[in-house]
């Protein structure tokens, strides 16, 4: 696969915000897992890293998942978690499960602005459309991650770039 070519000075900061359950989704569709630490040094490697933040809903007494999250704590992610909701429906039989995660890691992208030059979106989730604007406002660029298919297309011609995950796969795949 051909390599990205992505303009970024090494002098721009750069801020990662991973919305955990649409990327696992993502590359779960694509038939591969993303290496974490590879993601990381992959934009360590683009520019000065300012911040890796992870967002994801947990199910405490899910041991292996609590690892994992340590697991990236350990390699310089915030790991930012909240319990997952389970909703049933009025007849409880459907089961769904919610993060709610969105407004959160909105809310810290813009609060964390100051902080980054370019901030590392990656999710395809149509509500950060308005985070984006406000970022471009203030002279922010905002990269999207996502694969193809995953992704809404409000959402990549909003942002400054779109990079679909199926490019930068040799780069960041866990092996």
């Amino acid at each position: 696969m051909q390599k990205v070519k992505l303009q970024i000075s090494k002098k721009k900061r750069i801020a990662i915000f991973i919305d955990a359950a649409n990327i696992f989704y993502s590359t779960q569709t694509l038939g591969w897992k993303l290496d974490y630490q590879k993601f990381m040094d992959y934009w360590q490697n683009m520019g000065r890293l300012t911040g890796a933040y992870f967002y994801t809903a947990v199910i405490s007494t899910k041991i292996k998942q609590l690892k994992f999250y340590k697991a990236l704590e350990r390699i310089g992610y915030k790991v930012i978690t909240r319990e997952l909701k389970i909703i049933k429906d009025n007849k409880n039989k459907v089961i769904i499960h919610k993060g709610n995660f969105d407004v959160k890691l909105a809310i810290d992208i813009v609060l964390k602005a100051k902080e980054f030059d370019i901030a590392i979106l990656a999710s395809g989730d149509s509500d950060f459309e308005t985070v984006i604007e406000y970022l471009q406002s203030i002279n922010k660029k905002v990269i999207v991650i996502s694969a193809r298919g995953h992704i809404s297309k409000e959402l990549a011609r909003k942002a400054s770039q779109y990079l679909p995950l199926e490019k930068i796969k040799s780069e960041v795949r866990k092996d």
